[in-house]
């Protein structure tokens, strides 16, 4: 009986243990620079990208100048992200940070979107922003705030969310993500503008939408 009691004991604790260490864990080593493939100095292949070896790294692996250069907003949307993660700084590799910088033109629109790898928190610079996010079913509730500067909103993880200039002037504002590589949806951009495009059936269907308006919102995003 106690040999019984034993064996329950080890196999509840071996099941908490597991649910415990259901998260990626953290990182043993220093850094983890990032590498785009392993043709030279890669010593191993950690969360999607190689590591360079550490004996070979240098300050600049964890550097990004520009941050200060306005981004260009004359496009439809009227809004630029420059985004500084993984991509911009291999040094960024398995720490779970990155930041970006989002500049508006009078009434630009950050379009809906998800960071399905990262919660993010806004900082707005200058300007003026109408900025929220959604939460997921069934509530659908949306939550929103006017910002100006100093103020500071917070986008959690996997929502669709939204920023829009609501002001005559530019806006700009800093995101930090808690990831190095945030990942990026754009609701529109990847509903309508998919390739190939999912069947006008399908979209008329969920959006309650005419197939000609559909074909149309397809041929613009495409």
């Amino acid at each position: 009986m106690q040999g019984v009691q034993v064996l329950l004991a080890i196999s509840l604790f071996t099941l908490a243990f597991s649910f415990v260490c259901a998260s990626d864990p953290g990182p043993l080593q220093d850094f983890c620079v990032a590498l785009k493939d392993a043709k030279n100095d890669a010593a191993v292949f950690v969360n999607g990208k190689f590591c360079k070896d550490p004996k070979l790294v240098t300050a600049q692996d964890f550097f990004f100048s520009g941050l200060n250069v306005p981004g260009n907003t004359t496009n439809r949307l009227g809004s630029k992200v420059t985004s500084v993660n993984v991509e911009q700084i291999p040094g960024l590799n398995t720490l779970g940070v990155s930041l970006a910088r989002i500049d508006y033109a009078p009434y630009g629109l950050n379009s809906p979107l998800i960071h399905h790898r990262a919660t993010g928190i806004l900082v707005l610079l200058q300007g003026t922003l109408y900025v929220g996010f959604v939460t997921s079913n069934p509530d659908n509730r949306l939550i929103t705030k006017v910002l100006y500067p100093g103020d500071v909103f917070v986008f959690p993880a996997g929502l669709i969310h939204f920023h829009f200039n609501i002001g005559k002037t530019n806006a700009v504002a800093i995101t930090g993500l808690s990831s190095q590589n945030p990942g990026v949806i754009t609701i529109a951009d990847s509903v309508f503008g998919s390739n190939p495009h999912i069947n006008p059936d399908v979209l008329s269907k969920a959006f309650q939408l005419d197939k000609n308006l559909v074909a149309n919102l397809q041929s613009r995003l495409w």
